[in-house]
């Protein structure tokens, strides 16, 4: 049996390549120990103040910046609940990568902050310094901003559904009929797909399939939920668990299913090539759901998830996947929640 870590654990059999040196599992925007150490010699060192502004959306971006201690919220704006990221994680990168890039964001220190301030021309000497490190970072990078993008499209997708359902339905009868299958299998509160969803993404698993890849089940429970809905009520725990399922769409890639299950329980269907591959998806939807912050009049709620995770027997069929899922996921909510356990 997996050894059991609420937060975050050391991935057994991950290795550097070439050593027998297991690394940890990183956030998507926590630098590695290279990494930090690399921009530490680079940037220039600057303390903020708690409240200042760091950036503003809308504003051209010409550096990125790493946090060295303190904290950092990101105002996504768009109805979407803040983002605080901490020490040894960076953002605004996308300055270096394409130039004179729009802050989407606005970013403001939540306490007092010390970063390091990565200037274009420093970052062209790191490229030429250290050129297999930086495309490293810049890999992991964008596969965490495309992700980013696209649970953005995603739900500004869902939110003008509706009018495109009923133009559509005015062009063709056939659309209407597909359009109502959909939403027979989507969830309305958040978006995803329902049970009827799951059942239909199950009876087309073997095409679904990508070769050489592992399914892997990760069940997903919102910790006091009913002390959510009787401390904030019944609206505000509804936010809370559309938040949920941003995140939890969030670790889903293109042949992933995520799904909301009923009240507080989700489910994420997931393609993984290994174990480890699976721990860094169930750590992403903790960390992600321990970061959010919601706005007036909920600014004291505190959201946190509890995970159980397995990787599938083929040979064995949905219940006993459940099962054995709802078991892992029972062990750490007996050790308090905010957190996830891997059988």
């Amino acid at each position: 049996m997996q050894a059991r870590h609420p937060l975050k654990q050391m991935a057994a059999g991950d290795t550097d390549l070439g050593t027998a040196r297991p690394r940890p599992l990183l956030l998507p925007r926590e630098l590695s120990d290279a990494e930090l150490a690399l921009f530490r010699s680079a940037g220039r060192t600057r303390e903020v103040a708690p409240g200042a502004t760091i950036f503003r959306r809308g504003e051209l971006g010409r550096s990125m910046f790493v946090i060295e201690t303190g904290q950092v919220r990101l105002e996504l704006g768009d109805g979407l609940p803040d983002k605080l990221i901490g020490p040894r994680e960076f953002f605004g990168e996308l300055a270096l990568f394409i130039g004179n890039h729009a802050r989407v964001a606005n970013a403001e220190a939540a306490t007092d902050i010390i970063m390091h301030v990565i200037e274009s021309a420093s970052f062209e000497e790191l490229l030429n310094r250290e050129p297999a490190l930086l495309a490293q970072f810049m890999r992991r990078s964008f596969a965490y901003l495309v992700a980013s993008e696209q649970q953005l499209i995603a739900g500004l997708k869902r939110r003008n559904e509706d009018l495109m359902v009923t133009l559509d339905s005015l062009r063709q009868t056939q659309t209407q009929l597909n359009t109502a299958e959909r939403l027979i299998q989507t969830d309305e509160l958040t978006g995803l797909a329902n049970r009827r969803g799951l059942y239909a993404y199950l009876n087309q698993l073997e095409q679904r399939m990508a070769p050489d890849m592992q399914l892997g089940l990760l069940l997903i429970d919102l910790d006091r939920f009913k002390q959510i809905n009787d401390k904030f009520g019944h609206l505000t725990g509804d936010l809370a668990l559309r938040a949920v399922g941003r995140e939890v769409e969030g670790a889903a890639t293109g042949n992933d299913l995520p799904c909301r299950l009923g009240g507080d329980e989700f489910a994420l269907l997931v393609q993984v090539r290994d174990r480890n591959e699976l721990e860094s998806r169930a750590l992403q939807i903790v960390t992600g759901v321990r970061s959010l912050r919601f706005a007036e009049p909920n600014e004291r709620l505190r959201a946190s998830v509890s995970v159980g995770a397995i990787l599938c027997e083929r040979s064995q069929l949905w219940p006993q996947w459940y099962s054995e899922a709802d078991s892992a996921l029972y062990d750490i909510k007996g050790q308090g929640g905010d957190g996830f356990h891997l059988l």
